[in-house]
């Protein structure tokens, strides 16, 4: 009796150790038969961009902070600016260039600022991003000088392959006029404090109409006489520093 008793507890055993393994395989979770474990999480790599105001009187529009990849690009000096460009340089509103930005093909994250960079003041902000897409991605940065009629000043497609944790990179950037609007420095015209004007306006009266160096602020004090503008708001290059850092 003792023997059989043994017998039937090892046959119990054995068969518990059975249903569960069965169990665990047919769930997917543990086993080969047929489950799938699920694929690792991306790994993620995250930058900070930091834009600090160089000029006298010229506070800066909200930035645009656009990770992208070939297929776009903010502006190409020699030419028309876009739509959103367009929007960004005459009345300091990013939201068009970076819808522009989000709709195309390649754009990885992109990031506004939260508000006005003025004389001397600076604003830093994150984007993340895959670490696989890194190679052939790229960081622009684009903002207006608010006290002008359609001056911008930024980094365009600062390249991110090779860069490790801790790395960064510095810029100085200089004043380009997005050729949309006429130098006319009249309040009316200029949405910054020294203006109140008007932001956008659809009609592309400057002869140019591409984007180029800015040619810099005449103003009153310099015989400009129906100027809104005077010898401080008056910019050399650079007008901005951008710093790019990876941080993990």
């Amino acid at each position: 009796m003792l023997f059989k008793l043994d017998k039937s507890i090892r046959l119990l055993a054995v068969t518990g150790v059975a249903i569960v393994a069965a169990a665990c395989d047919s769930d997917g979770n543990n086993g080969n038969l047929g489950g799938q474990m699920p694929p690792p999480a991306p790994v993620t790599a995250t930058f900070e961009v930091t834009v600090s105001n160089l000029s006298n009187a010229q506070p800066l529009s909200p930035i645009a902070v656009i990770a992208h990849q070939d297929a776009f690009s903010v502006f190409t000096v020699g030419s028309p600016a876009s739509a959103g460009l367009e929007t960004l340089a005459e009345g300091g509103d990013n939201s068009a260039l970076l819808a522009e930005a989000d709709a195309a093909a390649g754009t990885g994250d992109t990031a506004s600022g939260a508000a006005p960079i003025g004389p001397a003041g600076s604003e830093t902000v994150s984007l993340t991003l895959n670490e696989a897409d890194l190679g052939p991605s790229t960081i622009s940065v684009s903002t207006m000088l608010v006290n002008t009629n359609d001056a911008i000043t930024g980094v365009n497609a600062v390249p991110l392959a090779g860069m490790q944790v801790g790395d960064s990179v510095s810029m100085r950037t200089i004043a380009y006029d997005a050729g949309t609007e006429a130098n006319t420095e009249q309040a009316a015209h200029i949405p910054g404090p020294a203006g109140g004007g008007e932001g956008l306006n659809a009609a592309r009266d400057d002869i140019a109409d591409r984007v180029a160096m800015h040619p810099g602020v005449v103003g009153q004090d310099d015989g400009f006489a129906t100027s809104d503008l005077n010898g401080q708001h008056r910019f050399d290059n650079p007008v901005a520093q951008i710093t790019i850092e990876r941080i993990n």
